[in-house]
């Protein structure tokens, strides 16, 4: 019985928890049953906190038989190891942050447990969110449930295996250059970036201040849009949270694509892009034409600089947030008698490989000289980038482009090559600068099995026309059905 609770998804979970066919407790236990099973070779989760998990079930249990009715009553999810838990370690995937228990629950994390959420644990990811495989984690390399030599994507890695493997029924991600939508695709799963200033960063860990945007990663497009209704709306712990009105995205689902016009951007069909996800996404276009909707040609013709803008930015941000691991303020000290020997030695010694190449590229930016010439231009360009979405969203509903230009690579094959690794975020980065919307959909396999995600890119704060698109394709397909080998079968 545990393993087939397993495999429904959170939509059907909360409809048999409502008519008592199934209980909080037993849906847990299933969960954290699977997690046993799966997570010693997966590596997906830092942390279980099984004792809570099982304690928020009976409470939910208790809180049902009363007649409380919460959005997400008794459903088991996991958190990303970059948002604070109070009482729980928060690592950011980061030796400099072992054994930090945050006094305090981050806003998006507070508002999922007046949900009704049964936090099962923290999820493996890049150190500091700093990666596109979860290879950069300091503590385990997460592995992909469809090919288990492969990486699952990043840096929310262990947010989309859990997902994908059955260990949760859905997962709370970061995305700061793709980093929720990118592993969304590497493990065939619904994934959604807010966007920026939709879902609150009050409490979560810096990496980009200008780029990050919490979101939820699930097994339908559907799912998703039930904690998105969640984790979405102002909040005035964070100055960058819009106060913009939340709609009611599941009731917006079944709209239907009539008459929506979808935009196509000429710059993200390309040379070099794996064949098979070509197909795939254009056939995906097709049949959202074929249902009513009109496509249309558009171009976005700043794309090309959105790599280089992002990697001044991010890491130039980056730089700022990370001063403050020193050993005095955050994170253990490594004592050498002397102030500069004892910083120098605690940040070698606390952060991974490429916290300290992102460190040195975002402080260079920084120093005095080159911040004009680089981080001023970056930000000038991004403006461009920017204007060239404004444009397109006055022309169309929605955008759609491929995740990623290649499905899932093996563990280990880009991790000499920085800039190979870089590239597997191109498709994603553009609308990260823009602050819009982005969610990934499952659209079809490669020739090895390997699942190829399509992105619908929307106008900021335009979440429920995303959705909405996505939905509809998404049922009209089983894509979402298919489980992988060590997945949900």
């Amino acid at each position: 019985m545990s393993y087939n609770l397993t495999d429904l998804t959170l939509t059907q979970a909360l409809s048999q928890l409502r008519s008592r066919q199934i209980s909080a407790v037993d849906l847990t236990r299933a969960h954290l049953e699977r997690i046993e099973k799966l997570n010693p070779h997966l590596k997906a989760f830092l942390t279980v906190t099984a004792e809570r998990a099982l304690q928020d079930a009976e409470a939910a249990d208790r809180a049902r038989a009363a007649g409380d009715d919460r959005p997400l009553l008794g459903i088991p999810l996991a958190i990303k190891d970059v948002l604070s838990t109070r009482g729980i370690e928060t690592t950011c995937g980061s030796k400099i942050l072992k054994g930090y228990k945050p006094v305090y629950d981050a806003t998006i994390v507070k508002r999922l447990s007046e949900a009704g959420m049964v936090l099962l644990g923290k999820l493996n990811m890049d150190e500091f969110a700093m990666g596109s495989s979860t290879e950069n984690s300091a503590y385990a390399i997460t592995r992909n449930p469809w090919d288990t030599t492969r990486v699952p994507g990043g840096s929310s890695g262990g947010s989309a295996a859990a997902v994908s493997a059955g260990m949760a029924m859905g997962a709370i991600g970061t995305d700061t250059g793709g980093s929720i939508r990118q592993p969304g695709a590497f493990c065939g799963i619904p994934a959604l970036k807010p966007s920026y200033g939709r879902a609150s960063r009050y409490g979560l860990v810096a990496f980009g201040s200008s780029l990050d945007s919490p979101g939820p990663l699930a097994r339908t497009v559907e799912d998703v849009a039930r904690i998105t209704g969640v984790i979405a709306g102002h909040d005035p712990l964070d100055s960058t949270s819009v106060k913009a009105d939340v709609p009611d995205y599941v009731a917006g689902l079944e709209g239907g694509v009539k008459g929506l016009k979808i935009g196509i951007p000429k710059e993200y069909f390309i040379e070099g892009i794996q064949p098979e996800i070509d197909m795939a996404v254009l056939a995906a276009i097709e049949q959202l034409r074929g249902m009513g909707a009109e496509v249309v040609e558009i171009s976005l013709p700043h794309t090309n600089y959105s790599l280089p803008v992002y990697y001044i930015i991010a890491p130039a941000e980056a730089s700022a947030n990370l001063a403050r691991y020193d050993g005095i303020r955050f994170g253990p000290k490594v004592d050498k008698g002397e102030m500069w020997a004892t910083y120098k030695a605690t940040r070698g010694e606390g952060f991974g490989p490429e916290v300290k190449r992102r460190i040195m590229l975002g402080t260079y930016a920084l120093s005095a000289g080159y911040f004009d010439a680089y981080y001023g231009k970056a930000q000038a360009v991004r403006t461009l980038i920017k204007r060239d979405f404004d444009l397109a969203f006055e022309q169309v509903d929605v955008i759609i482009t491929p995740t990623t230009p290649k499905t899932a690579f093996p563990i280990g094959q880009n991790s000499d090559d920085p800039l190979q690794m870089y590239l597997e975020d191109v498709f994603t980065l553009p609308p990260s600068l823009a602050g819009i919307c982005g969610l990934n959909v499952p659209c079809g396999f490669d020739f090895q099995g390997l699942p190829i995600g399509m992105q619908v890119l929307g106008k900021a704060f335009g979440e429920d026309t995303v959705l909405r698109v996505g939905h509809t394709y998404e049922q009209a397909n089983q894509w979402h059905t298919h489980h992988p080998p060590v997945g949900l079968a």
